[in-house]
Order: structure tokens, then sequence, then C-alpha cells
């Protein structure tokens, strides 16, 4: 039996797996998050402990045989998160979290190309080390005080562990790992005031970073001696999740952000383009991330607007697609990551007319999406290029919108039998692996397919046209 644990942006999940890797059972905590100014999102990094000691005790109640023959956990998390620890393990502020953009002047000043050089990558106002920038000129007292820096999912390891430790794939979304060599960089570090004795030790995702507390061991009825994986950030657990462990795969998530991501045999960074350029959870693998930061939350906040479910919106437009609409929607809500790596920029809509309707506006806004994991598809290199896509995230739930990034992307789309194949899922793997010593091949495997949604040809120029036109529209916005 394994566990894995998903620390998500709005929520933390637990899912238990048998020894044939299928799912048993899952349970869900849900996490809030706070916007105290304009840019800036935190979190509580207690409320995760909170959560996980619920999602536990809800297993124990109802699954506690299962759980007490958990050998190995996994533990996956939403990345770049500052969390900010002193000498008495106490957490010094809330968690600056991925999506928060404070710290964008810090990030502009880190970014040459001695970091890309080092790094892989732009030095993103997401990324960890630049918000440690802002820490240290607009709350100096608390960066005096800090004795680790933790990624979320690698706090709530501190908890069940007693133990600071990090992996590869996470490290390298905070700007201070030389992702090449997989080890931390001291001279990123040196340039943010910080250090290795600031920094968690690192492990592959499928090793062992430590074993749980025997007093946690006990209060939730699990055998001592319980492995903890590595784990993963959030999306190369997915990729674990859906088996991705070969070039040439990939995987598009439809989540509040929108993710293509593609595994490498190498190192190919690409830090021009902003593609992310990181290490994969398993060993002596990396991977190309090319992320939009506004996808299913788009079709989340039209929702809103117009006062009616996504699923609604999404269902009017029926199955299949047609024509590209005459509105062209740019999803540049919260700013955009792939390709122009700008915080600032925001979204619109052009082309709007008196008989505009909420079905036009909904098309318009799932081609837009569409649109921007083209310009993902376009930034990564052409030898990684995939020649299939896994869906998943809340998004893959509309066909018309899979049918549709098929035509874009050029690429088939397979949908997954209904189960649970997610982050989490991933996590409880690399537990397996970290537990057993077993070949992460052979428990990476790929889940059944329920549908294929294959390019429609005789649509694509018309759509090639209308990506044009969305591509003409960013430097008149951006110029704003």
């Amino acid at each position: 039996m394994t566990l894995g644990l998903d620390l998500g942006t709005s929520s933390l999940k637990a899912l238990l797996v048998g020894e044939d890797g299928t799912p048993i059972t899952s349970v869900t905590e849900s996490l809030t998050v706070e916007r105290p100014h304009f840019g800036w999102s935190e979190q509580n990094p207690e409320s995760w402990i909170v959560a996980c000691e619920a999602a536990l005790s809800r297993l124990q109640a109802d699954y506690g045989e299962a759980l007490s023959a958990v050998e190995g956990i996994g533990l996956s998390g939403h990345m770049h998160g500052a969390t900010l620890v002193g000498a008495d393990g106490s957490v010094l502020r809330p968690c600056i979290l991925w999506n928060d953009t404070r710290s964008s002047i810090e990030a502009a000043a880190l970014d040459d190309d001695e970091a890309r050089r080092i790094t892989g990558n732009i030095v993103f106002p997401g990324f960890t080390a630049p918000k440690l920038d802002w820490v240290r000129a607009n709350e100096p007292e608390i960066f005096a005080k800090i004795d680790k820096v933790l990624l979320p999912k690698d706090y709530l390891r501190l908890w069940l562990t007693g133990e600071a430790v990090s992996e590869m794939s996470d490290a390298a979304g905070t700007s201070w790992l030389d992702t090449g060599a997989r080890d931390w960089s001291d001279r990123m570090l040196e340039r943010t005031h910080l250090s290795r004795a600031h920094m968690p030790r690192l492990v592959e995702g499928t090793e062992r970073s430590g074993d749980l507390r025997p007093e946690l061991a006990e209060r939730f009825g699990m055998m001592r001696g319980v492995v903890i994986a590595g784990g993963a950030g959030d999306n190369a657990a997915s990729a674990c999740g859906v088996g991705l462990s070969e070039p040439r795969t990939g995987f598009l998530s439809l989540g509040t952000s929108g993710v293509l991501f593609t595994p490498s045999a190498g190192y190919e960074p690409a830090p021009e383009t902003a593609i992310h350029t990181f290490c994969h959870a398993l060993p002596g693998l990396w991977h190309q991330m090319g992320v939009t930061l506004s996808a299913a939350g788009s079709i989340e906040w039209l929702s809103q607007i117009l006062k009616e479910k996504p699923g609604d919106l999404t269902g009017a437009l029926g199955e299949t697609i047609g024509e590209p609409g005459r509105v062209t929607f740019l999803p540049y809500l919260a700013g955009e990551r792939t390709p122009h790596n700008n915080a600032a920029i925001r979204g619109v809509f052009a082309g709007l007319d008196a008989a505009t309707g909420r079905e036009a506006l909904t098309q318009a806004v799932l081609e837009g999406v569409a649109f921007s994991m083209r310009d993902c598809l376009e930034a990564g290199a052409e030898a990684s290029r995939p020649h299939q896509l896994i869906a998943v995230g809340a998004g893959a739930r509309s066909a018309y919108w899979l049918e549709l990034m098929a035509t874009v992307l050029g690429v088939e789309i397979v949908l997954p039998e209904a189960g649970d194949f997610g982050a989490a899922l991933g996590a409880a793997r690399l537990g397996a692996c970290a537990a057993t010593g077993a070949d992460p091949k052979t428990i990476m495997t790929t889940p059944p397919v329920a549908k294929r949604f294959a390019p429609r040809d005789e649509l694509r120029q018309a759509y090639d046209e209308s990506y044009g036109r969305y591509r003409a529209l960013y430097p008149m916005v951006s110029a704003l």
C-alpha cells in the first residue's frame, strides 16, 4: 500500500493506492488563499498541516486497515512558494505563492545571462528566489531570522519526518538550482544573499527522504518506518500519474492554469522562449513545460460574470467544433508566462459587436486558451515535440475543448478512462519506488484510453488564420 499527498493551492488530497497500483480511496480538505494587496497571493503553511491531519484522520476512521498497511508516502505540491522557517522551526510569515507577482522588479534584476545559463530558465516573478529578494528589501527583520527556505510540500515533509529535504523537480523552479547539474547553485544563492545552509538537502523524486515520525505513525495507526519519497512538484507528479517517462510524450493540463509538459532525455534549456526547463522527478530525465496562467481559470472567470456554471457554458457549444469565432480573447487574466514573461499584461476581448452573446464569448475564451497553449507548443524544442498528449484537469471534461485543442495544436489528444491519474497518484507511485526500490518504468504506466481526439484537418487553415489574429493582438495590448 502507498499514500499520495498532493498539496494543491485550493485543497490537500490524500490518495490511498493498493499493491497493484489501483487507487482505493481519496479524501480532500479545502484550503484558502489570502490576497491582502493587488498582485499578492499568500497561504498560511499551518493550514497545510491542519488539512493533512484532517485527511489522515478521515482515512484512519474509514480505511484504518488499509492505512496501517502503507509502506511508502509520496508528496506533491504547488511549486515556487516561499515558506520561511526560523531556527526554532516556526513559520516567519505567510507563504508567498506561485501566482504572486509582487517581486516582478526583483525578478527582472536577477534575470540575466548568468542566471539563465545556470538555471536554464528565465527568472520569473512567480519563482522563489526573487520573492526572497523582495522579503530582504521590504521585511528585513524577517529575512534576518530565516533558517530554512522550503517549498510548500517540503514544509509538509518537515512535519512528517522532521527533516528539511527537497527534490529536483520542485527545486528547479526556485532559480537557485543548477538544473543541468541537479544541485544547488552557490552563485545564485549568493546573488540573493543566501547560502546552502538555508536550503534543504536534495534527493531524487524516487529516493527516500526520511521516515514518518514515530509519534505520527502511532497517532494515525500506521506502521513504524514508513518511507517518505522525495516526491515531485505538481506537474512532474502529474506526469508520473499518467506514466510519462519517455521523450516525445506529453500531457496537456487544463486546470486553473494550463500546462503543456514534455519529458526529455537530455538537458535542453531554451530560456529565450520563456518555456520552463526543469528536472523531472525521475532520475536522469528533464522536462520542458509551457505554462499559461489562466486556462480553466478563464472559463471560471466568465462563469462568474455570466452567473452560469462552466460546464453549462461549454456544454452549450456541443461536442464538436466548427469554424473559429469572430471574437478573439487574450487569456491574460493574471499576466502570462510562456512565451511572453509579462506579469503586467492583462486580458482582452476583441471583435465584439451588438450580436455577441454568451456562446460567442465562451467560444472565444476556449479558443484563446487553445491559442495560448499553441504558443507553449511552438516555444518548445522541435526534437521533443510530442506525437500525442494526454489530457488532464477539469477542462478535459469538455469534448469540444479537447477537439479544439487537437486541431489548434495539430497533435492527437487522448482522454484517459475515468479514474484518478493526477498528481496524488504520481506522488503515490514515487512513494512506491522509494519504499520498494522498484524500477520507475515498471510503476509509471500509462492509463487506458477512453477517447481519442484527432486534429480536424479541414479546419486547420481557418484556425491557423485565427491564431495569427490572436498573435497580432499581443503587441498592441502590451503597448497600452
